[in-house]
């Protein structure tokens, strides 16, 4: 039993070490406080799909007919914030900067809010406006924009950081496996006076708020920050999309749903100093979200929120690791020291057409090579399934042949003594009987006949020999 014990333990032993590099995955922790974070659309969230942007026609009580523009966004647990404008959506010529703010709350497929001077149902793709008496007031299709500066190409002279190829311009860097740059970043070049431009994407995060939803940023020369951050659906901030970090919020909140590319432009002067180190002129930003200018040639008198302090020396920019999960892609920068051009970059339709059938080939490249791995994982997976089956079938072999040999011999202890206890007796059997043919009282009448056996058998076939022949006789 001890021994069979011990065979199964060791052939289980060994079909541990063979499975444990299929048990090996990848384990997420989600922050408690954040929840989680999303970087594609999550197939079984019912919210998602209703999240977004929509605009339509609206007829107000005395039949006139306006525009309205309306943002809606999730906020966890099928709760919902809105915000609604007269004369379209933010950036849009005619948009209307008073917000109608709102809150709702999900109910199978579609969204109620309420708060402002109508009820709206928000569904997949429209919306309709009723008022207190349960009258229609028009209908708000979804729309989906692009920032005029997506697939920008960088211009001639320019430098490019981050194409999808590598990340050779980063002294810190990491890139996705879909060719996207992750947050946490360090550019390598230094620039004194520069343009720069930024293709990034915020994650998804339906259960966070404020400061931790889609947080990142772009920290000129690592001491001021253009805040990037998930501040869809919210009026503008002092720390949202588009800030100058807790300095000046944005003229406009431009900030596109999570998970649709956007567009950060900006054009940085860096301070100048004297001999003395004291500051001669204040550093200077002009930015542009989606397009949309959202900072005006502000000067800045100092740092903002973390960044290095002032002084009379180059450092690198950075993207911010807030522990968020914001991909960037197509980043470029302008040395206006060394060139010069208009900017932003307005992409012509053959760029962008050439941008997307890029990115198609990409795509198909890729989901190519995820279907290669997946057959290659799968027939790994076979194979080791295959060596388990195998170990196993050992174990119950060798299980099987234990238990044979156990019943073959029930009693094995007992087996094991006796004989040893047979031996004795053995030898004393053989004892007795030694003596016993061997004892003197045969030996007399046998002695003369017995004594000279061997050499009879020869005489009987030789002649006999005289007595007096013999001289021993």
């Amino acid at each position: 039993m001890l021994f069979t014990k011990r065979l199964k333990f060791i052939c289980f032993f060994q079909i541990a070490l063979i499975a444990i590099p299929m048990l090996g995955s990848t384990i997420v922790a989600q922050n408690k406080e954040k929840g989680p974070a999303y970087t594609s659309p999550p197939a079984k969230d019912m919210s998602f799909p209703l999240m977004g942007e929509f605009m339509g026609s609206v007829t107000s009580d005395d039949g006139k007919k306006q525009i309205v523009g309306l943002q809606i966004r999730s906020i966890g647990n099928d709760q919902f914030d809105a915000v609604a404008y007269y004369g379209g959506l933010p950036g849009q010529p005619k948009f209307n900067p008073e917000p109608i703010q709102m809150i709702g709350k999900r109910s199978g497929e579609f969204v109620v809010l309420s708060g402002g001077p109508w009820a709206i149902f928000v569904e997949n793709n429209q919306c309709r406006l009723v008022d207190l008496k349960g009258k229609s007031r028009g209908q708000l299709k979804r729309v989906k924009r692009r920032s005029p500066t997506m697939h920008s190409p960088a211009p001639e002279g320019a430098v490019i950081l981050f194409n999808g190829t590598g990340t050779d311009q980063f002294t810190t860097a990491e890139m996705t496996s879909d060719d996207l740059l992750m947050e946490g970043a360090d550019v390598k070049p230094m620039f004194q006076d520069f343009n720069l431009h930024v293709e990034f994407r915020l994650p998804y995060m339906p259960y966070a708020d404020g400061q931790q939803r889609g947080n990142s940023g772009l920290y000129l020369q690592s001491r001021y920050e253009c805040q990037v951050l998930d501040s869809f659906a919210l009026i503008p901030k002092i720390d949202g999309l588009g800030a100058l970090y807790r300095f000046r919020p944005p003229a406009i909140n431009m900030c596109f749903p999570p998970l649709v590319w956007q567009t950060y432009d900006v054009q940085f002067t860096a301070p100048r100093w004297n001999a003395d180190g004291s500051k001669a002129r204040n550093a200077t930003i002009t930015s542009w979200i989606n397009g949309v200018k959202v900072q005006d040639n502000v000067s800045l008198p100092n740092k903002t929120g973390a960044g290095k302090i002032e002084e009379p020396l180059l450092l690198p920019t950075r993207f911010q690791d807030h522990g968020d999960p914001v991909r960037f892609r197509n980043i470029w920068v302008v040395d206006r020291g060394l060139t010069s051009g208009d900017f932003p970059q307005k992409t012509t339709k053959e760029q962008i057409q050439s941008a997307i059938k890029s990115e198609q080939l990409k795509r198909k490249e890729r989901a190519k090579a995820a279907r290669k791995q997946a057959a290659d994982k799968k027939r790994a997976a076979a194979k080791q399934k295959a060596k388990i089956d195998s170990a196993k079938a050992k174990v119950e072999q060798a299980a099987k042949t234990s238990s044979e040999l156990e019943k073959k011999q029930p009693v094995p202890k007992p087996v094991s003594k006796k004989p040893e206890s047979k031996k004795p007796t053995a030898e004393k059997k053989a004892d007795k009987k030694v003596p016993a043919k061997a004892t003197p009282k045969a030996t007399p009448k046998a002695t003369p006949k017995a004594t000279p056996k061997a050499p009879l058998k020869t005489l009987q076939k030789q002649p006999a020999k005289k007595t007096g022949d013999n001289p021993g006789s």
